[in-house]
C-alpha cells in the first residue's frame, strides 16, 4: 500500500475543477487538495498541510528510475501526468467532469490509468480525512464500488464513493488496490462526493468512462473561443484565463481568491491564510480581466451576484461563495502545515476589517461592463449610487488597506486612489448613460480625493508617492500598490513625479524582476513577525507600468523573465521567494488576472508601433 509520507513541493501541482470545487494533483499522481462538495467546504484531501492526517488520494506505477512530466491537453482544464523509465510508460489523465447538469450539487473525479509502453503494476491509495481531517467515517462496498460516510453536522452528511473496474479492497477504512495493466490498457476510478439524501446523483461508472471525457474537453474548448484574444501570448494568456474560470462559482457568479487555505507566505512562519473566498477586490479585478478578453457571460453573472448581494445588506470585504459572510478565523491544531508552518488557518479575520479600496474595484469593473458589454440598468445605478454615497461620507477615514495590515488603521493612498476610482467611474457611467446625479458635488469630491493624493502622499525626501500618511504628512514607506497609479488613469506616465517614484520602487522594493510589496525587512511592519516572498502581482503592474511608460523593450523583457517564474504548467502562486520556490495559496486568481492585464497592454503598445513604423 502507497502511503504518502512527504510534502509536495507548492509549484508541484495542476489544478482540475467543474467550477464548484477543484483538487490540486502533483507531480507524483497523488491529489493531495480537495474541499468537497464546494469550494469553501472541509477538506477531504488535505495532505499538502499534513502528509499523515490531511488524506490523499495516490496512484503510483511501480517503476524504477521514473522521471515525470505534466501538462494540460491545450485550451483545457484536462491534466495529464506521465511517468517515464527504462521499463515503460504510465499515465494518469485526471479531470472533472463539466456537463450541462454540473449546477447539481455532486462532484466527480475521473483519473484514467493507462500502460503507454510496457506492462506496469500500480499501486492505488484512498486515503479521505472529512471534515479537515478531525472527522471518522466508515467504509463499505462490494470489489468495484466503496462508500464512505460522514454524517457530523459540519460535512452537512458529506457521502464519498470511490468506484473503479480493478479489484478495491479494505484497510483501516482507507481504500487501495493493486493491479497491472498490460500495454495500451486501462483502469478507471471515479470519485464522487454527495450529501445525503442526494444519492440520486451517483452514477455508474461506465457513464463516465463513455460520456465525460470527450465532453469536458468540448466544453472547454468552446468556452475558450469566445475570447477575443488575439495578441502574441495565447498559451499563457488562455492558461490564465482558464485557471481564473476555475476559480468561478458556475452556481453563484462569485470567484473566490484562491482554490487552497493554509499555504504559506514563508515557510515554516505563521502568514498562513485562507483563500477560498470571494474578495470583492479580487473577484471585481477577475471580471475586468474577463471582460477584456472577452468572456462577458462571467462578468454578468458576477455582477448579478454582488447586486443580489449589496441590496439584502451593506457591502462586505469577504463573501462565501453562495454570499454567505460566517468567516470567522479558526487555527487548527492537528494539522502540521505545510512544512511546518503553522498555525493552519481556515476563516478569515480580515472580513472584519475596513478596506475602502473595494468599492473603487467594483465600480471600474461595472464602467467596464457599461463600456465595453451592455449598458448598466437602472437597477444597477442605484447600487452605484449608494456607493458614491458612501465614499463621500467616509473617504477621509483611515483603513487596513489593499495589504490587509493586521494593525491600526492607516491613511494608505490606494484606498484614497481607489475611492477616487470610484468617484471617477460613477461620473463617467452618469453621463454616458445620461443619469440624473449631482455632477457639481460628485466631481467636486473626486478632485479633492485627487488633489489629497497628489499633494499629501507625496514624500520629497523619497522622492515617490509612499505608503500612507500620518497627520496629514506622507510617511517614508515605499509600496508597490502605487504601481496602480498610472494603470486606473489617475496620473499619466509622463508625470515626472510618476517617473521618480518608478525609479524607488526599482531601488527599494525590486529583486531582478520580482517586486516586494513593501520594505520586508521592517518586521512586524504588518502586524506580524516574520518575512514573505516577493508579489507576482505587482511584478505584473510593474510590467504594464513600463509598457504605459513606453520602455516596451524592458517591459517584454521583465514579462517573459516572469513568466519563466510560472510552474511547468503556467500556474502561480501568490509569491516568489528568493530560491525561486512557490509560496502562498496556489493557484491564486490576483496573479493570473495581473498577467492577462500586463499582455494586454504589451499588445497594445506592440500595435501602436506597429502602426507608428507603417506610417
Amino acid at each position: 500500500m502507497n502511503r504518502k509520507t512527504a510534502f509536495e513541493s507548492i509549484e508541484h501541482h495542476g489544478i482540475i475543477g467543474n467550477m464548484r470545487t477543484a483538487a490540486l494533483v502533483s507531480l507524483t499522481g497523488c491529489i493531495d487538495f480537495l474541499c468537497a462538495p464546494r469550494f469553501d467546504s472541509p477538506s477531504v484531501f488535505a495532505s499538502l498541510l499534513d502528509p499523515k492526517a490531511g488524506g490523499a488520494f495516490t496512484i503510483t506505477p511501480k517503476m524504477k528510475d521514473v522521471a515525470t512530466k505534466q501538462l494540460y491537453i491545450p485550451f483545457t482544464a484536462v491534466l495529464i501526468t506521465r511517468f517515464f523509465s527504462d521499463t515503460g510508460i504510465a499515465e494518469i489523465t485526471d479531470y472533472m467532469p463539466v456537463m450541462p447538469d454540473t449546477c447539481n450539487s455532486y462532484n466527480v473525479i475521473v483519473r484514467k490509468v493507462t500502460a503507454i509502453r510496457g506492462n506496469i503494476d500500480f499501486n492505488m491509495h484512498f486515503q479521505p480525512r472529512l471534515n479537515y481531517g478531525r472527522s471518522t467515517h466508515t467504509a463499505a462496498g462490494d470489489g468495484n464500488s466503496i462508500l464512505f460516510d460522514c454524517t457530523e453536522q459540519a460535512l452537512e452528511g458529506l457521502t464519498v464513493r470511490l468506484s473503479a473496474n480493478v479489484k478495491l479492497k479494505m484497510r483501516k477504512e482507507d481504500a487501495y488496490a493493486n493491479f497491472t495493466l498490460k500495454e495500451s490498457k486501462t483502469a478507471h476510478f471515479v470519485m464522487e462526493s454527495v450529501r445525503k439524501g442526494e444519492e440520486k446523483y451517483l452514477s455508474d461508472l461506465e457513464f463516465f468512462v463513455n460520456h465525460t471525457y470527450f465532453e469536458t474537453i468540448r466544453y472547454w474548448r468552446s468556452w475558450t473561443r469566445q475570447s477575443t484574444y488575439k495578441g502574441g501570448w495565447e498559451s499563457i494568456v488562455m492558461r490564465s484565463a482558464i485557471t481564473l474560470k476555475l476559480l468561478t462559482c458556475i452556481e453563484h457568479g462569485s470567484v473566490i481568491a484562491a482554490a487552497t487555505f493554509g499555504l504559506p507566505e514563508e515557510i515554516g512562519g505563521l502568514r498562513n491564510w485562507d483563500y477560498r473566498y470571494t474578495w470583492i477586490r479580487d473577484a471585481a479585478f477577475s471580471m475586468y480581466a474577463f471582460l477584456k478578453l472577452g468572456f462577458h457571460k462571467e462578468g454578468k453573472a458576477f455582477l448579478d451576484w454582488i447586486v443580489k448581494h449589496a441590496k439584502e445588506n451593506d457591502m462586505h470585504l469577504i463573501y462565501r461563495v453562495d454570499g454567505g459572510t460566517d468567516v470567522d478565523e479558526i487555527e487548527f491544531a492537528h494539522l502540521q502545515g505545510y512544512k511546518q508552518s503553522h498555525p493552519v488557518r481556515i476563516g478569515n479575520d480580515a472580513n472584519k476589517q475596513l478596506q475602502l479600496d473595494i468599492h473603487g474595484e467594483l465600480l471600474d469593473t461595472i464602467y467596464i461592463y457599461n463600456k465595453f458589454y451592455e449598458p448598466v440598468t437602472h437597477e444597477l445605478w442605484e447600487l452605484i449610487e449608494r456607493e458614491v454615497n458612501y465614499v463621500i461620507d467616509n473617504w477621509e477615514k483611515a483603513d487596513h488597506g489593499i495589504w490587509e495590515i493586521r494593525q491600526k488603521k492607516k491613511h494608505f493612498l490606494n484606498s484614497r486612489l481607489m475611492l477616487w476610482v470610484a468617484m471617477d467611474r460613477a461620473i463617467k457611467i452618469g453621463r454616458d448613460r445620461s443619469f440624473p446625479f449631482p455632477v457639481q458635488k460628485w466631481e467636486s469630491v473626486r478632485d479633492e480625493i485627487y488633489n489629497d493624493i497628489y499633494h499629501n502622499f507625496w514624500n520629497e525626501e523619497q522622492q515617490a508617492w509612499v505608503q500612507h500618511k500620518t497627520n496629514g504628512k506622507a510617511g517614508d514607506t515605499i509600496d508597490a500598490s502605487v504601481l496602480l497609479m498610472p494603470l486606473v488613469h489617475f496620473i499619466t506616465p509622463e508625470e515626472p513625479r510618476w517617473k521618480a517614484t518608478m525609479e524607488a520602487i526599482n531601488n527599494k522594493l525590486r529583486l531582478d524582476v520580482l517586486i516586494y510589496r513593501y520594505d520586508n525587512d521592517i518586521d512586524g511592519f504588518d502586524g506580524l513577525t516574520g518575512k514573505e516572498g516577493t508579489f507576482n502581482m505587482c511584478s505584473f503592474w510593474y510590467v504594464e507600468c513600463l509598457a504605459k511608460s513606453k520602455r516596451l523593450d524592458e517591459a517584454i523583457e521583465n514579462f517573459e523573465k516572469m513568466l519563466g517564474y510560472a510552474n511547468h504548467l503556467g500556474l502561480f502562486s501568490e509569491q516568489i521567494s528568493k530560491k525561486g520556490e512557490h509560496l502562498g495559496n496556489f493557484p491564486q486568481a490576483f496573479t493570473h488576472l495581473a498577467l492577462i492585464s500586463a499582455a494586454l497592454e504589451l499588445d497594445k503598445q506592440i500595435d501602436r508601433l506597429n502602426k507608428t513604423a507603417d506610417l
